[in-house]
């Protein structure tokens, strides 16, 4: 049961301590300990991202008016250091979470992928941060669903039908969805994975069950001569509105599409840190028994909503 902020803190804290004491002797450092130690960190940072305090600034302002929680708050660049150091241990702490809830071999998976611009796209060709970006892959791409373009990447995530994020994977933009979701799939076997109208392909779909024995279903265009059975129609939409939640809740609660980094290590990690932040409120809904989806929201923010 968590009752108020404190108890939601105390939760997060000892589940990272625990994972990071497995994992803590890969990433020794020279030197003394520091006061605020990395269970700590990891903590404030996951904690900040589940809160939507994607601003260093702003969340480490918050957690001074908490320090009866964590006594020891670094300056800004030195959390921002530190973290960045870090930026592996976030994922190794997803990683470890996702074996713990045991729901990575669920058969049945939604495939799709959000938008991730590092600048707005009209300010590219004045601006001299653009080169930089270029050179590690950022793009303009097209998002379909919103008719709009973008000037960055694109996150592809694999979740299972009770909204798990499995696995994901960071493109460029201009990369079409089916060819990083044909890449992505092929780290995995034996699934059902359901897909929108970007993922119609039927060499695709030949290829990945041929070799991963991957059942890529998506849903047909209105202008193809085959169609889906009315019923197999109704179940596709029924858990396409599953990853809309999904999506709304990395958009709206973590601001995955609102880019703060600098460069692209200073983004992979505020990535890691949000993902692993929504994998980490799931494991502890379902250590609670919650099951609905909604509630990751509230749960970042007991007695404080």
């Amino acid at each position: 049961m968590i009752a108020d902020f404190e108890d939601f803190c105390t939760w997060v804290f000892v589940i990272v301590d625990d994972i990071w004491q497995q994992i803590a002797p890969r990433f020794k450092r020279p030197g003394p300990a520091p006061l605020c130690s990395d269970s700590e960190l990891i903590t404030m940072a996951l904690i900040g991202e589940a809160r939507g305090l994607d601003s260093e600034r702003e969340m480490l302002a918050f957690w001074r008016e908490h320090q009866d929680l964590f006594p020891h708050i670094p300056s800004q660049s030195r959390f921002n250091r530190r973290r960045r150091n870090l930026w592996l241990a976030f994922n190794h702490i997803r990683r470890t979470l996702l074996q713990l809830l045991d729901l990575t071999y669920e058969p049945f998976c939604i495939i799709d992928s959000l938008p991730v611009p590092v600048m707005q796209f009209y300010l590219v060709p004045s601006s001299p941060a653009a080169s930089r970006w270029k050179a590690v892959g950022a793009r303009f791409g097209k998002v379909s669903s919103r008719k709009e373009v973008i000037f960055g990447y694109k996150l592809h995530l694999l979740i299972t039908l009770k909204g798990l994020i499995l696995d994901f994977e960071l493109a460029p933009a201009n990369i079409s969805d089916l060819q990083v979701g044909v890449e992505l799939l092929r780290g995995h076997t034996q699934r059902v994975v359901i897909g929108d109208k970007g993922y119609v392909s039927a060499s695709a779909a030949a290829e990945l069950w041929d070799k991963r024995r991957i059942r890529l279903l998506a849903m047909r265009r209105h202008n193809q001569k085959m169609q889906h059975p009315p019923s197999l129609k109704r179940f596709l939409a029924r858990w396409r509105a599953l990853i809309e939640t999904v999506n709304k809740q990395l958009a709206e609660q973590f601001h995955i599409e609102r880019n703060r980094a600098h460069s692209f290590w200073g983004l992979a990690t505020r990535l890691y840190t949000k993902l692993t932040a929504h994998t980490l409120l799931f494991y502890i809904n379902r250590v609670l028994g919650k099951h609905d989806l909604l509630s990751i929201k509230a749960l970042a923010y007991p007695q404080l909503a």
